[in-house]
């Protein structure tokens, strides 16, 4: 009986998972581009677009001698959250004791110091609660009106992790935009 009781669990929870998957890739944001890039390369192998999995191992930008305390700074142009570089951390690293979201948005941004556009991805910093001193920012260029939760900077994105206390946000660069 216990053996019975544990298969139905499992697909139980097998069940929901998929459908919450498949939720999420067909009405989250980055389904479009999930798709596209599936259509572009041909295959299901690159359905995580436009996630960055190796955390700060992609191109750099030239930044310049702008300021990364400023909400100013060219890779904020789709942020809203405090900065982790006035939080103890960088532009591009969680403070200590905090953990990047496994799950991320992400916004185009021009960088005035070459010229070209950027895909920056934004990662929330979680598991520490927020430092009353951090600059908060609040940019969304280009940002459309929102009707779905899933579509917008405006969500908690540390819901994905076990400890799910937002502190700041972190702007890594992904790769030009072309």
């Amino acid at each position: 009986m216990l053996k019975v009781i544990e298969r139905i669990q499992s697909a139980l929870t097998g069940l929901v998972e998929n459908t919450a998957r498949r939720s999420a890739r067909q009405f989250g944001r980055r389904s479009a581009l999930a798709k596209m890039g599936g259509v572009m390369v041909g295959g299901a192998a690159f359905s995580a677009l436009p996630f960055d999995r190796a955390w700060g191992a992609t191109p750099s930008a030239g930044d310049g001698t702008y300021d990364d305390k400023s909400c100013d700074y060219w890779r904020y142009c789709a942020l809203d959250g405090f900065l982790c570089t006035t939080s103890g951390g960088s532009k591009s690293s969680c403070p200590v004791g905090a953990e990047a979201s496994l799950v991320s948005w992400v916004g185009t941004c021009h960088n005035p110091g070459d010229n070209r556009d950027y895909l920056i991805s934004y990662y929330d910093c979680c598991g520490k609660t927020a430092f009353s001193g951090a600059q908060f920012c609040l940019r969304s260029e280009g940002e459309r009106p929102a009707y779905s939760m899933g579509l917008h900077n405006d969500i908690n994105w540390c819901m994905s992790n076990a400890n799910k206390g937002y502190h700041c946000t972190v702007a890594l660069v992904v790769g030009v935009a072309e």
